[in-house]
Parts: C-alpha cells; sequence; structure tokens
C-alpha cells in the first residue's frame, strides 16, 4: 500500500472511530437515558455525569469516567497504529485534528456531536504531552476551584497554546502551530453557548 493509499485510510479511520459517541451509546445502555434529550443535550462526559446522578449518583460517575477515557483515547489509537507505520508528523497532525473533527461533527450523529475536550486534549497528549500535562493541572485546579466545567475546559485549552508556544517555538516535523490553532477553534466554536451562558451569569456548576 503506498502513502497516499494509507493516508486516506487513517484519515477515514481517525474521522469514523472519533465520531463514536461513547457517552450517548453508554447513558442509553446503562441508564436507559438519551443524553441527548436531557441535560445540555451534550454526548461528552459532564452531561452524562449532571443527567445520569439524578438517578444514580454511583452509576453517573462510572459512566462519566467511562466516557472521558473512551472519548479521550479514541483519536489517540490511530495516531499510535500511524506511528508504528512510520507516517510523517504531518499525517500524525492531521489524524490529531481530524479526531476532533469527527466528536464534534459525527457522522453517526447527523454532523452533530460534543465539545472535543476530551478528544482534543486526547490526541495533542500524544503530540504535545508537556504542555498537555500543564493544560491538565490547570484545568484539574479550575475546574476544583470553579466548579464550571466549560470555563476550566476554555482555560485549560488556554494554557495549551500558550505552553505549546514556550516549550515549542517551531512544531517539531510541521514547524507550525496551526493544527493546534484549528483544534483550538473548533473547541471554542462548540463552546460558544456555555460562552453566552457564562456572559448571562447562567451556566451551571458541576457539584
Amino acid at each position: 500500500m503506498d502513502f497516499f493509499n494509507q493516508n486516506i485510510l487513517l484519515y477515514l479511520a481517525a474521522y469514523l472511530i472519533s465520531g463514536i459517541p461513547f457517552g450517548y451509546l453508554l447513558a442509553k445502555q446503562f441508564a436507559g437515558v438519551d443524553i441527548k434529550q436531557a441535560g445540555s443535550g451534550n454526548i461528552g462526559a459532564t452531561n452524562v455525569l449532571r443527567v445520569v446522578k439524578e438517578q444514580d449518583p454511583s452509576l453517573a460517575k462510572k459512566l462519566g469516567a467511562a466516557t472521558l477515557f473512551l472519548d479521550a483515547i479514541k483519536g489517540m489509537v490511530v495516531i499510535f497504529i500511524a506511528m508504528l507505520l512510520g507516517a510523517p508528523e504531518s499525517t500524525l497532525w492531521t489524524i490529531a485534528v481530524l479526531a476532533v473533527v469527527g466528536h464534534c461533527f459525527s457522522a453517526f450523529l447527523g454532523f452533530e456531536g460534543g465539545k472535543g475536550v476530551a478528544t482534543g486534549f486526547g490526541v495533542l497528549a500524544v503530540m504535545m504531552p508537556i504542555p498537555s500535562l500543564i493544560a491538565v493541572v490547570v484545568w484539574f485546579i479550575a475546574g476544583k476551584t470553579l466548579k464550571i466545567s466549560s470555563l476550566s475546559s476554555l482555560i485549560g485549552l488556554a494554557a495549551l497554546i500558550a505552553a505549546s508556544y514556550i516549550l515549542y517555538p517551531e512544531v517539531p516535523g510541521i514547524r507550525s502551530h496551526a493544527p493546534i490553532w484549528i483544534i483550538a477553534f473548533i473547541i471554542f466554536y462548540k463552546h460558544i453557548p456555555n460562552i453566552v451562558r457564562l456572559i448571562n451569569k447562567e451556566e451551571s456548576k458541576v457539584v
């Protein structure tokens, strides 16, 4: 198989695998809840936790954690496969971007989806481990302090972008921060309703 066909298959795999709505599937299977029709309507871990918690707090924690884990690794898996196949950095970054696109605009949900935080940080953890670790620490501190999931995620994202420029003025292999900005823009775009609620002081806290 030549590199062109190999890359096409990897790109399709990244988009389709990352489009699997684990939060929706887990909540439907184990809690009998359609999270697209409850809470914020989002398929991510926060909404799974918030919605399922109303009927079973213990189950909510398990499903929320499982959703977070699965959403984070689904993009990572394809990147690791590409690495084993000897794909160049440009291909790996394209896979990272397509993983976030797949999660946020899933072909299985009529091109709707989650907000891309877990999937985005998952792929960036592979491509830029140290900036991602810094971002996770900042996100965790912000989450514990502010108790607002969306704001904490956006603060963590800003920390990741800043750390990436400080530690990697030129991104190895591609010499550009463009993929990071594309991922950041998608996550920001998906958070616009949250930002509006934050401005109006209507955003819910995670308790």
